[in-house]
């Protein structure tokens, strides 16, 4: 922990968020993915046979094990299986329990950082499934991921419309009219946020209205806006950009399925605009908190909207694949974002990856769990300075573009957490609010 950092936020505070997520939440995807395994045993069994059968046992054996661990609040232990990840992540262990005084040494559920356990906890639903061939590449919360998108079919053939509206106007629009527009897909990638399946505990969690229509009623649940500071380095990049070079906009993306489109439909936007010449999305490697996005969930999606059999949603589905054709979308994968570290190590334990985001004009941080890692997931004040929070991450311009999901917020003005507050002692963890929190050269 940097010097002058406030402790982290864990389970061991009695009645906070992350006590009862770990209390409650934790144990209930655990028993999703169970039951998700237990349904596919006849499926495993087709594909391949008796082998299937004892590798679905395996895995529902492993992660009973892991909820029993949990539930008991056993001590936090080591991987076996090697992975890419594994001994990076045995290390932060050794850290971890570098870090304990008391607790017979050893890192526990409810004593240890909240990120740190709850990152653990998914990656040891990987390592079980990893560790029951031939079913090991099977996704636990692919059927979950996909029932959000075809739930929000409605709310996305309207967004697709209104892409597509947009796309034959685009040209005719002045500058105001170009910003509102921004603004306008900009809110909607935000309140795409809220449809968070490890919130839910994987209960459903759809955008079943038509999103278009509330976005000024919603904004005001935006607590800190800083939407114009975005719109003043893209611009300035598009007039000042010579012929042939790039204006790059990097996405880190949150969940698949409903938020996922709002991401595509406002990169797709970036590029028609000119706003940005090419756009970078980064997922994660394996499945992550229920709904992330992996490669699998980002080409699937886009297959999807592809073969949709309304006309829009084809298009788009059409154009997103030509985009990425054409190299002006580029999707990476990287092993970092599903690892425990906050986001201001990322210089020394990825410095690739580092380097990579060094190359954006600006960078934006989709969701909750990436807002944890830049702040660490400490007991921050409110009204902290974001770029202080950051502790030195810093690799290009940046905005997390969040809806809040966790007992940590920084960056607000005095008295306006207190408010909140007075009126609503769980604004922090509902997704009821939002947040455009920029970070860079002014």
């Amino acid at each position: 922990m940097m010097a002058g950092s406030p402790a982290s936020l864990s389970g061991q505070d009695v009645g906070s968020f992350a006590y009862l997520t770990i209390k409650d939440r934790i144990p209930q995807i655990l028993t999703k993915a169970i039951d998700t395994l237990h349904r596919h045993k006849n499926e495993f069994f087709e594909k391949h046979g008796e082998k299937g059968t004892e590798a679905e046992k395996k895995a529902i054996s492993l992660l009973s094990k892991l909820r029993n661990e949990l539930q008991t609040d056993k001590p936090i232990i080591p991987f076996v299986e090697k992975f890419v990840d594994t001994d990076i992540w045995n290390q932060y262990l050794d850290y971890q329990q570098s870090l304990i005084n008391e607790n017979d040494g050893k890192p526990r559920w409810f004593y240890s950082p909240w990120l740190f356990v709850e990152c653990y906890m998914y990656r040891r639903i990987h390592e079980a499934i990893i560790q029951s061939p031939p079913i090991d590449d099977f996704d636990v919360f692919k059927e979950l991921k996909e029932k959000n998108f075809f739930e929000s079919q409605e709310s996305l053939v309207a967004l697709c419309t209104h892409l597509q509206e947009l796309r034959t106007t685009i040209e005719d629009l002045d500058e105001n009219q170009l910003k509102d527009e921004f603004f306008k897909l900009l809110q909607i990638s935000l309140w795409g946020n809220k449809c968070d399946l490890s919130l839910s505990g994987g209960e459903t969690s759809s955008q079943r209205t038509n999103i278009i229509n509330s976005v000024e009623e919603l904004k005001p649940f935006i607590l800190v806006n800083d939407m114009e500071h975005l719109w003043s380095l893209l611009n300035n990049c598009k007039k000042t950009r010579e012929k042939a070079s790039v204006t790059r906009v990097d996405v880190v993306l949150d969940n698949s399925g409903f938020e996922l489109v709002t991401d595509l439909v406002l990169a797709d936007f970036l590029l028609c605009s000119q706003l940005a010449t090419e756009i970078h999305f980064y997922g994660k490697t394996i499945p992550w908190f229920v709904s992330d996005t992996t490669v699998h969930d980002f080409n699937w999606l886009i297959e999807q909207m592809k073969g949709s059999n309304h006309k829009w949603m084809s298009k788009c589905g059409a154009d997103w694949e030509n985009s990425i054709k054409m190299g002006r979308w580029v999707y990476h994968d990287h092993i970092f974002w599903t690892l425990p570290h906050e986001f201001c190590v990322m210089s020394q334990v990825a410095p690739d990856l580092y380097a990579e985001l060094q190359k954006a004009h600006l960078i934006l941080f989709k969701g909750d769990l990436n807002y944890r890692k830049l702040t660490g997931d400490r007991k921050w004040a409110c009204t902290i300075p974001f770029h202080q929070a950051l502790r030195g991450f810093h690799p290009a311009p940046l905005c997390s573009v969040r809806t809040l999901k966790a007992e940590v917020q920084v960056g607000l003005q005095p008295g306006q957490a207190e408010q909140l507050a007075a009126s609503e002692p769980n604004w922090m963890t509902t997704g009821k609010y939002g947040i455009f929190q920029f970070d860079g050269p002014l």
